[in-house]
C-alpha cells in the first residue's frame, strides 16, 4: 500500500518520494505517512481500511473547501479508493499547543486564545458546511438518529457500567435512556455534526485552525460538537475557561442564528454534555477494560470528574439514571488515579476555641485566616439556627459587605500560592478559616474559596466544616 502512495506522489508532483515517514495515528485504524520529494515538497499519504470511510472524508473535504472552510485538500486518490494523498498542514496540533495547560491545570492567555479561535470557527463548519451537502456520503450513517443514540447509550451500559460491578435495574435504566434519546432528538436542524470535534483533530497553519478527521460527521445538532470540544475529559479545562469558550461559541453562532436563546441553548447543551460523557465512558471502558489499553483506563477518572460535577444538579427527567450516575461518580476506585497528581487544596472552617486544624498531609504548609474581624451574624438570635451555607446568613454577610473585601484579599494570596504550587508540582495545600463558633463566617469563606478555586484551576478541592462534621469534594 505504501507503494501506491508513492505512485500517487509521483503522479501528482512529477518526482519520486525520497522519504516516507509513518506518523502517529492517535488510535485511528488509518495509517498516515509524510512523503517528501527531492525539492522539499511534502504531502501526507493516507491508507484507509474502509472504502466508504475514505469516500466520506474525500467527499466532505471537497465540499468544505468549496464553502471556504479550512480543511486539508485531497490531491489524488488511488483507483481502488483505498489510498489518497492530501495537503501537508505541518505539525502544529492544537492538543500539543495547549499541553502546558492540560498538564498543569492553568491555561495561559496564549493557550486560551488558540482555543477561542478554534471554537469560534465551529459554527461556520456546522452551518456553511451543511449548505448543499449530500449527506448520503456520510459514514456510517447520514444523520444523528435514534439508532445511533441507543448504540452509544448501550455502549456505556455494557462496556463501562457493567464492568464497574455497580448493581442496577436494566428496565428502569432503559426507560430513562429512551427519555434521554427522545430529548436529544426533539430538535430537527439541518446542520453538520463533526462528531469528533476535539483538540487532537485541529491543526494550526499560519496561525489559523484547520479541521481534520471529520469523516465520521453527519447531519446532527450543534450542541454535540460544543460538548465534545469543551468537556473533553483529558483537557481538564477549569470552569471559567469552559464558560469563556461557550460564550465565544455563542457570539460566533449569532452570525447564523441571530435570535439564539442563550438560556435554552445552555439547557440543551447540558443534555449533550451528559450524553457525550456517557459515550466517552463507553469507549474508555471498551478500550481499557476489554482491549487492556492502560491509557484509556487512566482517562476514566477525568471523565468521571466531569460526571461528578454535572450530577451536583440531577436530571429530573431521568431520576433513575441520575441516581445510578451519582452512585457511579462516588465510587472510590474513580478517585484513585496514579496519573492524577493534581494539587489537592484542603479547606477547613473551624472555631478558634477548639484549636486550629492539624495538617493531615504532613507538609505543614498553608494559610490560617482569622474571620473574626468580619461582622458576626451569630450575635443575633435569629441567625444561630443557620450556618454560612444557608441563604439567610449569606445575605446577611454580603449585605454587610465586609466579607466580600476580606475574601478578595484571600483570593489574591491563595491564587498566587496555587499557581506556584502547580508549577512546582506540589500536591497539597491547606487553607483554614477560623471564627468564634466555626459556624457562620468561616463556613461562608471556606465554601466561597472552594468555588473560586474550582472555577479557576484544574485542581482537587476538599472542604471540611469541622464543627458541623461535614466533608465534601468540589
Amino acid at each position: 500500500m505504501l507503494e501506491t502512495l508513492k505512485q500517487l506522489f509521483k503522479s501528482y508532483t512529477g518526482q519520486e518520494a525520497r522519504t516516507s515517514v509513518e506518523l502517529n495515528s492517535s488510535g485511528s485504524n488509518r495509517r498516515y505517512f509524510r512523503l517528501t520529494g527531492g525539492d522539499g515538497t511534502s504531502l501526507i499519504g493516507v491508507i484507509g481500511l474502509n472504502l466508504k470511510e475514505n469516500q466520506a472524508f474525500c467527499g466532505l473535504a471537497r465540499h468544505f473547501l468549496e464553502k471556504g472552510i479550512r480543511v486539508p485538500k485531497v490531491l489524488a486518490v488511488s483507483a481502488d479508493g483505498m489510498s489518497y494523498i492530501q495537503e501537508d498542514l505541518g505539525n502544529e496540533v492544537l492538543y500539543n499547543m495547549v499541553a502546558h495547560g492540560r498538564e498543569n491545570g492553568e491555561y495561559s492567555s496564549y493557550e486560551r486564545a488558540m482555543l477561542r479561535h478554534t471554537i469560534e470557527m465551529l459554527p461556520k463548519l456546522q452551518f456553511k458546511g451543511a449548505e448543499g451537502l449530500d449527506y448520503s456520503i456520510c459514514f456510517p450513517e447520514p444523520e444523528f438518529n435514534a439508532r445511533m443514540v441507543m448504540f452509544d447509550l448501550n455502549y456505556f451500559k455494557y462496556c463501562f457500567l457493567k464492568a464497574t460491578g455497580l448493581e442496577f435495574d436494566e428496565v428502569r435504566l432503559q426507560d430513562d435512556f429512551e427519555a434521554l434519546r427522545d430529548d436529544l432528538l426533539c430538535e430537527n436542524s439541518n446542520t453538520f455534526m463533526y462528531r469528533d470535534f476535539q483538540a487532537r483533530n485541529v491543526m494550526f497553519k499560519d496561525g489559523e485552525p484547520y479541521f481534520i478527521d471529520f469523516q465520521g460527521g453527519r447531519r446532527g445538532p450543534i450542541y454535540y460538537d460544543v460538548a465534545s470540544f469543551i468537556w473533553q475529559a483529558r483537557s481538564r479545562y477549569p470552569e471559567d475557561l469552559k464558560n469563556e469558550l461557550v460564550e465565544t461559541y455563542l457570539r460566533a453562532l449569532r452570525s447564523y442564528m441571530p435570535d439564539v436563546d442563550e438560556t435554552g441553548f445552555r439547557e440543551r447543551l447540558r443534555l449533550f454534555i451528559l450524553f457525550r460523557t456517557l459515550q466517552v465512558l463507553g469507549a474508555y471502558g471498551f478500550r481499557g477494560y476489554f482491549e487492556k489499553k492502560p491509557h484509556f483506563i487512566a482517562s476514566v477518572p477525568y471523565a468521571i470528574d466531569n460526571l461528578r460535577r454535572m450530577m451536583r444538579t440531577p436530571f429530573e427527567r431521568y431520576p433513575y439514571l441520575s441516581r445510578i450516575l451519582a452512585d457511579l461518580s462516588e465510587m472510590q476506585q474513580f478517585y484513585v488515579n496514579a496519573e492524577d497528581r493534581r494539587l489537592h487544596v484542603k479547606i477547613y472552617s473551624f472555631a478558634y476555641k477548639k484549636g486550629i486544624p492539624a495538617d493531615s498531609s504532613g507538609n505543614g504548609g498553608g494559610y490560617v485566616f482569622d474571620c473574626r474581624s468580619v461582622n458576626n451574624p451569630g450575635k443575633y438570635e435569629y441567625y444561630r439556627q443557620f450556618t454560612g451555607m444557608d441563604p439567610e446568613v449569606i445575605k446577611f454577610l454580603e449585605d454587610d459587605g465586609e466579607i466580600v473585601s476580606f475574601l478578595e484579599n484571600v483570593y489574591a494570596l491563595v491564587d498566587s500560592h496555587v499557581k506556584r504550587f502547580i508549577e512546582r508540582k506540589f500536591t497539597n495545600l491547606q487553607v483554614c478559616f477560623g471564627c468564634t463558633g466555626g459556624q457562620h463566617r468561616s463556613v461562608y469563606c471556606a465554601e466561597h474559596l472552594a468555588a473560586h478555586l474550582v472555577s479557576r484551576f484544574d485542581i482537587r478541592v476538599t472542604v471540611v466544616h469541622r464543627e458541623q462534621n461535614i466533608e465534601k469534594s468540589f
